[in-house]
């Protein structure tokens, strides 16, 4: 069984590399592509550690809520005080200077992920006209092994 299959007119072994979409525009130095690849690998860094602060904050609503709980069993247990200390000092604290996780989460949203990720996108934009991840492309073009199944260039169609 042939491992080749049609892209249009073109069997896929003799396709050359990535789709259009991930193919450097003319032009383009070897630095623009580095520089743009360093980009977004820190906005990947940054998505991730966006995904960390978001764990932070339902983890810590949780907490939250597991207190309140936590407080009405001491209530039942006979330990009163205790049940009014976690109500009073503990449940619904600020975990920063004024503020909940809500707060952390949206600042860091709006005022470093958001203006991060425009940049990246407005050099995309200006550079390599809006494309993704051509450094990667590139990468997979340079690591596979032409010819070779499951090293193909795109993706089999049906």
């Amino acid at each position: 069984m042939s491992t080749a299959y049609i892209v249009g007119s073109m069997a896929h072994s003799e396709i050359p590399g990535p789709d259009a979409n991930h193919q450097r525009p003319d032009g383009t130095t070897d630095g623009t592509v580095e520089a743009l690849g360093k980009l977004s690998e820190a906005l990947e860094v940054v998505e991730h550690a966006r995904g960390y602060l978001y764990g932070f904050h339902r983890l810590t609503g949780k907490a939250d809520l597991n207190l309140s709980e936590a407080a009405e069993l001491l209530r039942k247990a006979g330990h009163s005080e205790l049940a009014d200390t976690v109500e009073k000092d503990i449940i619904g604290r600020n975990v920063v200077e004024g503020r909940w996780t809500f707060q952390i989460v949206e600042d860091y949203d709006d005022h470093y992920y958001a203006e991060l990720k425009a940049l990246e996108k407005r050099a995309r934009d200006e550079l390599v006209e809006g494309k993704r991840h051509l450094f990667e492309a590139e990468m997979k073009e340079d690591r596979r092994t032409k010819g070779r199944e499951h090293h193909e260039a795109l993706p089999q169609e049906a």
